[in-house]
């Protein structure tokens, strides 16, 4: 009885080694699994339509990690977070930006890591937290399809019931133009042949005007040297003509200076009696021309003698 106590304890006790020892193996596996590891925290403002969790998060077009954990915001369910989990050496930097793509136009959606300039420091996890947030920017068919929704609503408000009247209204004044342009064919037609005349008429008289002017261009130039020439030398004559006159001013500015104060105060009374002369002369002059023996006889001229 006491020898098969003695085998129960034995072998519990083996027992519990065993699963102490299996415990141990695996911690210290998930201890060194967990080294080789790192996580990172992307959220994303576009919904992530076939990303799973175990989905392929590539660097540059290589595979570094999956995706460990997909949910919605708690503070705002209109983002999605998404947990990664990369390899420790992966060299995720402050510029290190996160996308959704996917292999081919139907292929398999995944994490697209992209960035992360050599200069750039080591992303590092906000205060109180111990996982750091990758930035995310919208992908190639989230931005194909913000355009598609901005050009589906700027063609509604294209296509607007006022849009469209004022559209029915111009056509309709179109087709009215047309239509009277239509019965005024002919005169067009003959508008257009004036303007073609006139086209033609005015390149005559421009290339006409145009020899002309070259010719006179031609005359000129060929007369400009001589008329420089000339123009010196009535030049050259004026400047010593001033010389000349200045020369005689400065001999004769004594007796100049002599006939302003002295001689100007005689002319005025000379030009009086200049004046009063030529007064008397006119008066004699029409006497003379009206009746000219009483002018000089002091009386009327005789009378012819009549034999009658």
């Amino acid at each position: 009885m006491e020898t098969r106590a003695n085998h129960v304890l034995i072998g519990g006790f083996a027992i519990l080694v065993t699963v102490l020892l299996l415990l141990f193996v695996l911690w210290a596996t998930k201890f060194g699994a967990e080294r080789n590891w790192q996580r990172y925290l992307v959220v994303f403002t576009e919904p992530v339509v076939g990303l799973t969790e175990g989905s392929s998060v590539q660097y540059n077009g290589i595979a570094v990690g999956t995706v460990d954990k997909l949910s919605l915001d708690p503070a705002d369910p209109r983002r999605v977070l998404a947990l990664l989990k990369l390899k420790a050496d992966t060299p995720i930097r402050v510029d290190t930006r996160a996308k959704l793509s996917q292999q081919g136009i139907t292929g398999v959606p995944f994490i697209l890591l992209s960035g992360g300039s050599p200069d750039a420091a080591p992303l590092q996890p906000p205060p109180g937290s111990d996982i750091a947030i990758i930035r995310a920017q919208p992908s190639a068919l989230q931005n194909v399809a913000d355009s598609a929704n901005r050009l589906v609503a700027r063609l509604d408000e294209l296509l607007s019931e006022d849009n469209i009247r004022h559209l029915n209204a111009t056509l309709a004044n179109l087709e009215q133009a047309s239509a009277a342009l239509a019965t005024r064919r002919q005169d067009i037609e003959q508008l257009i042949v004036n303007a073609r005349d006139a086209t033609a008429a005015l390149k005559t008289t421009l290339d006409s005007a145009n020899g002309t002017l070259t010719g006179l261009d031609r005359g000129l130039v060929q007369r400009l040297p001589a008329l420089l020439d000339r123009l010196d030398g009535t030049i050259a004559k004026l400047d010593a003509a001033a010389g000349h006159a200045d020369a005689l001013i400065s001999e004769n500015r004594p007796a100049i200076n002599a006939f302003t104060h002295q001689g100007l105060s005689q002319v005025e009374p000379t030009l009086v009696e200049l004046r009063g002369l030529a007064r008397d002369l006119r008066q004699l002059t029409q006497r003379l021309q009206g009746n000219p023996a009483r002018a000089l006889l002091g009386r009327d001229a005789p009378k012819e003698y009549d034999p009658r």
